[in-house]
């Protein structure tokens, strides 16, 4: 019996025992075990999500049970405080593990670099702790600034510093503007009593992307109203302030240290070669140098591949890379086939700034290309989606898109509340699009005809008066597809043609000629002018109505128009059994279907907001929030 024990469910652990599983499925005589302190992985990727409450809590955790239900990986809860490579044993407080392979996958934590100070006073983001205590401290503070009369202290109070503009850095500080509004407008507060600050010792923010992207970056941070302090020469952080030297210093009631990381507590004791910030150093197969049945994933490699300076980088796609070539190498030499050497392509970065825009630097090994805005956050959200299925399935990925897209508030999302479920106006897209097509295809047909002769009165009915029969004639003549369903009408009235009008009422129908006597017809059986006006006007009415409902301007009005004009079709005994599919579309989309790809969207928030700047509304309270 062969065991192999992987430590650590973070990204690296997660990958390489997914492909254990897979490639020793049919090997009775190889047992895996995964063992983390916690009982869930975390998608640290994601943490700033839920520390600026965009995405629920649970939102960054996956059960591991869940994840390897039903492989052949027993996943096992304690905390591991030493390893005996020598003897190949990992010991916690309560038990002892053999192995006869160990991937150790155990992460990295916050490092302080030695500032006084740091440690003690700031909040991290490393942990789904720490993302809640964090969402809970920024809240707070809000709540009790909210209640603060004092200037000098409630701006101490509503004051955020974050050191690091890394990536971690530069994407909590995005999260955070976003947080803000909705803070501000909960409590209460001028969003310019809020100070929000991303400072680091580099010379610039996110050092690893090329200029013009960090340009962007920097661009957008300062359209959300956040102050970047770049070689800020950090000597010390107190509990409402960090020093920077020669006297100066950042005062805040919130700071959050995001400057860098270092190995695990467990890695920094253990007795192999170590580089960088307690990196462990591995050969080509992802072997600890020291231990050969020892390999290493993730963030704990320190490993220069070959033509390179540098190690490889603590990324998620570090993780993801060497987990199969480890899982591989580990089944070659139980089988005894050639390892593999760890050759990794990275395929970019990628950066949100808020909800809605980001940067990224993607593409192959050897070119890259760089976006920004809603393909950059497109891009990031496909390889969470790419990697969540991979590591959980379709499940997870669901789970995801609810969160990220759906349930969505303040339309915190790359597109916007256009999805929003809580107005599922998004499934009647497709109605809008063709019920305005209709119509407009209706108007277009109709608008020669008008043009070309406005005496041809087509889509009022014959006077009574008039010759029945050449009247018909006219009106049949007039009906060049079915979908016209006035011109329809008109010649199922007066020439008893295949098509049947819907039925109406004697009243109405008396109503209606009366009407029509008064207003379109003359005493000798033909048309008034106003009939000529009245035809123009429904041929160009047709049109305005399709194109306000394919563009989704003022969608209810122009759907509750369709109905009316449905009605009004009707009522003079003009309307084929085709007016009841328009008539009940239309009350379909009054409900607001242009909020979805429609310029409602837009337009209408911006004329509630004039309109509530009127004085007399204000006064007598003519809105609605």
């Amino acid at each position: 019996m062969k065991k192999i024990v992987v430590l650590g469910g973070g990204y690296g652990g997660v990958v390489t025992s997914k492909h254990l599983a897979k490639l020793f499925k049919k090997d009775k005589d190889v047992e895996i075990q995964l063992i983390d302190r916690n009982p869930y992985h975390t998608l640290l990727t994601e943490l700033h999500e839920v520390a600026a409450n965009r995405a629920p809590e649970d939102s960054v955790k996956i059960e591991l049970k869940k994840i390897f239900a039903g492989q052949k990986v027993d996943v096992v809860l304690d905390s591991i405080d030493a390893i005996d490579f020598n003897a190949n044993e990992l010991r916690s407080k309560r038990e002892t593990y053999k192995y006869d392979y160990l991937v150790i996958g155990t992460g990295c934590k916050p490092t302080f670099f030695g500032i006084p100070g740091a440690e003690e006073h700031a909040l991290t983001l490393w942990s789904y702790e720490d993302a809640v205590r964090l969402k809970e401290q920024v809240r707070r503070k809000f709540s009790e600034a909210a209640k603060v009369s004092n200037p000098a202290k409630r701006r101490k109070m509503l004051s955020f510093v974050v050191v690091g503009a890394g990536f971690t850095g530069v994407e909590l500080v995005g999260e955070l503007a976003e947080f803000r509004d909705e803070l501000c407008k909960e409590f209460y507060i001028d969003p310019s009593e809020v100070r929000l600050v991303v400072a680091d010792m580099a010379p610039k923010i996110l050092p690893i992307l090329p200029d013009k992207l960090i340009e962007k970056a920097t661009k957008r941070l300062h359209k959300m109203n956040v102050e970047i302090i770049t070689s800020a020469k950090i000597t010390g952080v107190t509990p409402t302030s960090v020093q920077l030297g020669e006297g100066k210093e950042l005062e805040a009631d919130t700071i959050v240290w995001t400057a860098g990381v270092e190995g695990s507590e467990l890695v920094g004791k253990l007795d192999v070669k170590q580089e960088g910030r307690k990196r462990i150093v591995t050969n080509d197969k992802l072997q600890s140098v020291d231990h050969e049945n020892v390999y290493i994933v993730g963030d704990n490699i320190f490993f220069i591949p070959e033509g390179e300076t540098r190690p490889v980088p603590q990324m998620v796609e570090n993780a993801e890379q060497a987990g199969p070539l480890i899982a591989h190498n580990i089944y070659a030499d139980v089988h005894g086939k050639p390892k593999k050497s760890y050759k990794p392509g990275f395929h970019g970065t990628m950066v949100c700034i808020g909800s809605r825009y980001g940067v990224a630097n993607v593409g192959l090994p050897n070119k890259m290309f760089m976006m920004s805005g809603f393909m950059a956050m497109f891009c990031k959200h496909l390889i969470n989606m790419y990697y969540l299925f991979t590591v959980a399935g379709f499940a997870k990925v669901w789970t995801y898109m609810m969160h990220e897209f759906f349930h969505v508030n303040n339309r915190r999302s790359f597109v916007g509340g256009h999805f929003a479920k809580r107005s599922p106006n998004f499934w009647l897209l497709p109605l809008r699009i063709f019920v305005g097509y209709k119509w407009l295809e209706e108007g277009l047909d109709k608008l020669p005809k008008v043009w070309k002769d406005p005496s041809n009165i087509f889509l009022i009915p014959a006077s009574p008066k008039a010759d029945v029969v050449s009247a018909a004639s006219e009106a049949a003549s007039e009906v060049t597809k079915t979908v016209d369903a006035q011109a329809a009408a008109s010649a199922v009235e007066s020439a008893s043609t295949a098509v049947t009008a819907l039925p109406v009422p004697g009243f109405i129908k008396s109503i209606v000629s009366w009407f029509m006597d008064v207003f379109f017809y003359t005493s000798d059986g033909g048309y008034t002018a106003l009939a000529t006006v009245f035809q123009f006007f429904m041929v160009f009415a047709e049109i305005a109505l399709g194109i306000m409902i394919i563009v989704g301007l003022f969608t209810a009005v122009a759907s509750a128009a369709t109905v009316a004009l449905g009605v009004m079709i009707w009522s003079s005994s003009m309307a084929s059994t085709e007016m009841l599919w328009y008539m009940t579309a239309g009350v379909a989309l009054i409900g607001g279907s242009g909020s979805t790809f429609g310029l409602d969207y837009y337009v209408l928030p911006w004329l509630k907001k004039q309109w509530k700047r009127i004085p007399f509304v204000r006064r007598w309270y003519l809105y609605t929030e």
